[in-house]
């Protein structure tokens, strides 16, 4: 391999201004398409789209529409229903269903963006209050209309028959018209009754109207509670200081198309003729607004603070990096970057969280690789070589390519995961890597063939390092961190025990770790999107929904709607709500609350199957549809939901499906993007998979090891600082994880996969410095000298990538969104447990796999000695 790398390099390093023109080309065009990349909260993230419940969401949404859009009227509902805010509710609520007619009567009256929304349609099912008081106005008025005829053809025909009995009997004309105008009154009179029986409970004293406060207050409000609306309305009305209007949106709108459309309902609720005049105020909120509002957040702060942790980066390496291109490392880790997020975007891919955290992870890497290259670069130089960049290659390219394709398998291992989201990590972080590689040896090389030549001297040590105090400094720490050292080759034994029982100690410990999964833990407090929806859950009591989709023959079966209402009702109960009992109590909310189901228009009726299908039918459309299909085969039970941990709100979903027992021939599934959610927390925050990726992940990096080198000892001592760096970690986070207040450090769904970073990392360091011990003792090094040789050379370019990617990542932990910071401080506790795995734990590995080794020829010195295990002082000097 060595061989055909040196060819390589050599030559693509006779045209080295051709190489880093390429190589800028492509990166500047990957930059240019990677910006076009936008965050992605679709729920094909989440979980498989082979899974059941995936399916099951899936066709929910063709049935009933996208997850909803909540547009919240604050403001005392009596202001809002009893005044002429009330008309200007209806239009909006008009505008934002983009069924207004396209005339100078219709559109030509609103504001342009109503036009947008009615020529883009993004939604699929809107009903609010305004638009239910109109309905309930037209239906009666229609209903009156209908009764009148109704009574009018019933008196006539009433008439006729008097007549006709009082003709048989011999009666005069006179006394016949007397008998037909007595039953034509009789009947009238019993409709004038019932319109009165109609008109007080209504407080009607006409036909109603939507402008009649009387008429809008009975129906609204309950009565004897002036102001407080009625509980089964609370869909509309969730409190006496707000409603309601919903969107479901359309489930095949983008990701850019939903974003729009949230847009437009935000401009359409600002415009001026909609805007409420007795102190009401629109909140544009729901799921959908969160988790787009969430994802912006995080991507805006990400990226300002990867740009801070790009100049901690830069300072570091031109501090520890002692070469004549010290910043050469990090430009090739960004085109690098650049090339992956830009080949992602020419793949169709989307921005997830875990893509995003995908970026600092790369640049870690693939600093790590360009140094490795640069120091046998500068190794060469410092020899005379003639062809430097191919004897760099031919001497230190195979040992890197190797670190970089068993760090790529300990990545691949992500591929095993359930869920998307981290499938792709793997896969973006697999396709970097190669990238990576690819531009440290071809740009790599070609910049320092170009501009790294010998007759340039290597910088100056800077003069504050030559201060008295800090030599001595540097002197004194350099000699603790030889007698450390020399520990682990004197006693590697009880180094390797000692370590191996904090990482099992810390592995016992991981599994008692919890993942912060509540968003309102995750992120700031003042962030709109989750001050907004805190305030719909406050108004109404909840956040989200819960939908159970129910498949039958006939929906409307008397059976079917029984088993329906038994479910709702023991569910509800079961999660704390009660008849009667409002879900915006302060002391003890239900976690769980009715929402518009099918059952609950049924609840009063007992009604039989023809019966049922009357009564939808007498359903207002926009209400219908969003609880039953129109073939009526298939019905929604929804239940409102607050906002919770999603450890809980999987309990919760578990609790649902558990009491699921429809009758013969009804399928009932529990489905909706909280479902999704709390089953991808349920896969990435399980101990045991996390356990079971690790050992996946270091068998694949033996194999790969074992393959390279064809001796089973050879590739397992590098193994080992890996294995005892995952418990380290693992039992440090744990540790974090109980300190008090703002100080504690938990796993958060962003941060609960970061062992295969661990194992990445430690692979890259172990595997380079224990290819450099082997060609040392090669060279005829014993083994204390040899260890001593790699450290001081590979050993110096690990701890020159490390500290450089620890300094990036600790710009993470200025963030004040909790799960970025968490993030931070996770892979800063990662890189450097890897680091003192590779310092402390490796030197005692090699130490006792060589004393464990048959003996051979070359650990004898000319005398026929052993060899020493530890250099002598001069050795040392």
């Amino acid at each position: 391999m060595g061989d055909v790398l040196a060819g390589i390099v050599g030559a693509l390093t006779r045209r080295p201004l051709a190489v880093l023109g390429l190589t800028a080309l492509v990166a500047l065009a990957g930059a240019a398409l990677a910006l076009r990349l936008e965050p992605s909260a679709s729920t094909d993230t989440l979980v498989d789209r082979g899974s059941e419940t995936f399916r099951a969401t899936e066709r929910f949404k063709e049935d009933f529409g996208d997850e909803a859009v909540v547009v919240l009227v604050r403001g005392e509902l009596s202001h809002t229903v009893l005044t002429d805010d009330l008309g200007r509710l209806l239009r909006l609520e008009g505008c934002l269903s983009g069924n207004v007619p396209d005339t100078a009567q219709g559109l030509g009256k609103l504001p342009p963006v109503c036009g947008e929304i009615a020529r883009t349609r993004p939604a699929q099912v809107v009903f609010g209050p305004a638009t239910f008081i109109n309905t309930a106005v037209n239906r009666i008025g229609s209903e009156f209309t209908r009764r009148d005829r109704d009574s009018r053809r019933q008196a006539r025909q009433a008439a006729e028959a008097a007549r006709r009995l009082s003709a048989r009997r011999g009666d005069p004309p006179a006394q016949q018209d007397r008998l037909a105008a007595a039953a034509s009154s009789a009947v009238r009179a019993q409709f004038t009754q019932q319109i009165l029986q109609l008109a007080l409970r209504y407080g009607l004293s006409g036909v109603p109207r939507i402008d009649d406060p009387n008429f809008v207050s009975s129906l609204v409000f309950a009565s004897g509670d002036v102001g407080v609306p009625k509980s089964r309305f609370a869909y509309l009305f969730p409190s006496r200081n707000a409603a309601m209007i919903t969107i479901r949106l359309r489930p095949d709108l983008s990701d850019a198309e939903r974003r729009h459309a949230i847009g437009l309902f935000r401009e359409a609720t600002s415009e001026k003729l909609f805007r409420p005049r007795r102190g009401a105020r629109y909140i544009v909120t729901g799921v959908p607004v969160v988790v787009e509002g969430l994802a912006d957040a995080v991507q805006s702060s990400i990226f300002v603070l990867l740009g801070a942790a790009l100049v901690l980066m830069a300072a570091t390496l031109a501090l520890v990096f002692r070469s004549r291109l010290r910043l050469l490392p990090l430009a090739l880790a960004l085109a690098a970057a650049a090339m992956t997020f830009g080949a992602l975007a020419l793949a169709g891919g989307r921005l997830t969280m875990a893509s995003i955290a995908v970026l600092p992870v790369l640049i870690g890497l693939a600093v790590d690789y360009a140094i490795q290259f640069q120091a046998r670069f500068d190794e060469a130089v410092e020899r005379g070589a003639t062809e430097p960049a191919t004897q760099a290659a031919r001497a230190g390219g195979p040992t890197i390519v190797t670190a970089g394709v068993a760090t790529a398998v300990g990545f691949l291992v992500l591929l095993l995961s359930p869920v998307p989201m981290v499938r792709g990590f793997g896969a973006l972080l697999v396709l970097g890597i190669a990238l990576a590689l690819l531009c440290a040896t071809a740009a790599g090389f070609s910049a320092l063939v170009r501009f790294g030549s010998a007759t340039r001297p290597p910088p100056g040590r800077p003069r504050w390092l030559d201060h008295p105090r800090m030599r001595s400094a540097t002197e004194r720490l350099a000699d603790r961190s030889w007698r450390a050292l020399g520990v682990s080759l004197t006693r590697p034994g009880r180094v390797l025990a000692v370590g191996l029982v904090v990482a099992v100690a810390g592995l016992v410990l991981d599994t008692q770790s919890e993942v912060v999964s509540d968003v309102r833990e995750l992120v700031p407090g003042d962030l709109q999107a989750l001050r907004d929806v805190n305030t719909l859950q406050a108004e109404t009591g909840v956040a989200g929904e819960i939908d159970v989709t129910v498949r039958a023959e006939d929906i409307t079966d008397p059976k079917v709607v029984a088993w329906m209402t038994r479910f709702q009702e023991g569910v509800l109960r079961a999660h704390g709500y009660r008849s009667g009992k409002r879900c915006t109590q302060q002391r003890n909310p239900p976690e769980l609350c009715p929402a518009l189901s099918l059952p609950d228009l049924f609840s009063a009726s007992g009604a039989g199957r023809v019966d049922a299908r009357r009564l939808l039918d007498a359903v207002p459309p926009y209400f219908s549809q969003g609880v039953v299909t129109e073939d009526r085969r298939t019905a929604n039970l929804a239940f409102g939901i607050r906002l919770m941990a999603l450890q809980r709100q999987g309990e919760v979903v578990d609790d649902i499906e558990a009491r699921l027992d429809p009758p013969p021939g009804v399928q009932a599934s529990v489905v909706g993007l909280p479902v999704l959610a709390a089953e991808a927390n349920g896969a990435l925050s399980s101990p045991w998979r996390r356990g079971l990726t690790l050992v996946a992940a270091l068998a694949g990096v033996f194999l790969v090891l074992l393959l390279v080198r064809r001796s089973a000892r050879e590739a397992a001592v590098p193994l080992i600082p890996i294995a005892l760096a995952t418990g380290w970690s693992a039992g440090v986070l744990f540790a974090l994880g109980l300190l008090p207040g703002s100080l504690e450090v938990d796993l958060n769904p962003m941060s609960a996969t970061l062992g295969a970073l661990v194992i990445a990392i430690s692979t890259e360091f172990s595997v380079l410095i224990c290819s450099r011990y082997s060609q040392e003792r090669q060279a005829g090094a014993g083994p204390a000298r040899a260890i001593e040789l790699a450290y001081a050379s590979t050993g110096a370019a690990v701890l020159a990538s490390g500290a450089t990617a620890i300094a990036g990542f600790a710009a993470l932990i200025a963030s004040d969104i909790r799960m970025l910071r968490d993030f931070g401080i996770g892979t800063v506790v990662d890189l450097s447990v890897s680091l003192l795995g590779v310092m402390i734990v490796l030197p005692a590995a090699l130490m006792w796999a060589e004393q464990h080794r048959p003996l051979r020829i070359r650990d004898l010195d000319p005398r026929g000695r052993l060899r020493a295990l530890r250099p002598s002082r001069a050795d040392t000097s």
